[in-house]
């Protein structure tokens, strides 16, 4: 079967060789486990049961998890794998679970989901570029989304995550998921039961861009939509585009607050402590299985 997933379009058959995103057609994962540092509504205290899928449709250049976006460090695992594991995270009492940089298995997520489904939010923790094609198929299924907003030009995509494209499919897609999801929901201990919360990265010497990004937040999603302002970047993956080999400044974070702020868009802004590598979590090592 072609694979056209995501806005890359390869149409790669899987089952013999590669696709843009150099994966074949086992599902790869590089950890299951409770993860306790995503926004309060996914999270909260007993954390959010997270799958770090391998692989990736982007190719961000600063990217955290390269282990596993870039290199496709993970275990195989087949859908009833996936189904007891999702079965024990959920016993250990997680508020919510994660599918994070999953598009290049929905058949196979689809699949799991068939043989159990679990009795909490599920969440799709991605880029955000995604198809609209693809994100219909996980209409009914997806409860809450969870995507990025990364770029505003053509160029900083290309530049950063070799997507030009960027918005314009990420734009698309994040006005399908608010579509599908509606207004967010929440439960008497504030998790999200419904919605779709927007992330965003600021990134040194693109401040421009993030204020252009947020303004379009505003005008183009529906009132209410949160944002979660995230201030984490740390030069990871042996970047060496010049001026993301930096963190970024109290001044740019200021400046980029200030506008959400402005614009009254409601969210979550991350601490100081946050640019730090000890949050990045472990992959693909025994202990990062449940």
């Amino acid at each position: 079967m072609k694979c056209n997933l995501c806005p890359r379009r390869c149409n790669a058959d899987r089952s013999s060789h590669f696709g843009f995103c150099r994966l074949g057609g086992e599902m790869l994962i590089a950890r299951i486990a409770p993860h306790y540092w995503e926004e309060p509504p996914i999270s909260g205290t007993n954390g959010t049961g997270a799958v770090f899928f391998s692989g990736c449709t982007l190719r961000c250049v600063y990217c955290q998890n390269g282990d596993i976006s870039h290199r496709n460090e993970g275990s195989p695992f087949t859908p009833a794998e996936l189904s007891d594991s999702l079965k024990r995270l959920v016993d250990l009492g997680v508020h919510t679970v994660s599918f994070i940089t999953a598009t290049p298995f929905i058949p196979q997520i689809l699949e799991t989901l068939s043989l159990w489904r679990p009795p909490v939010p599920l969440v799709w923790n991605t880029s955000g570029y995604e198809t609209v094609e693809s994100l219909r198929r996980l209409d009914g299924v997806v409860d809450v989304y969870l995507p990025d907003l990364k770029h505003f030009t053509a160029r900083s995509g290309r530049l950063c995550a070799g997507a030009p494209d960027y918005f314009e499919q990420a734009s698309a897609a994040l006005a399908e998921m608010c579509r599908q999801t509606g207004s967010p929901e929440y439960d008497a201990d504030g998790i999200m039961r419904r919605g779709t919360l927007v992330r965003h990265l600021i990134l040194p010497g693109l401040t421009g861009e993030s204020l252009r990004l947020l303004t379009w937040i505003r005008d183009s999603l529906p009132p209410g939509t949160p944002v979660s302002l995230m201030r984490q970047y740390i030069p990871c993956n042996g970047v060496s585009v010049p001026g993301l080999d930096r963190r970024i400044t109290d001044r740019e974070y200021r400046r980029v607050r200030d506008h959400m702020l402005a614009l009254g868009l409601p969210g979550f802004l991350q601490e100081p402590d946050s640019a730090d590598r000890d949050f990045i979590p472990l992959f693909n090592r025994p202990e990062s299985f449940v």
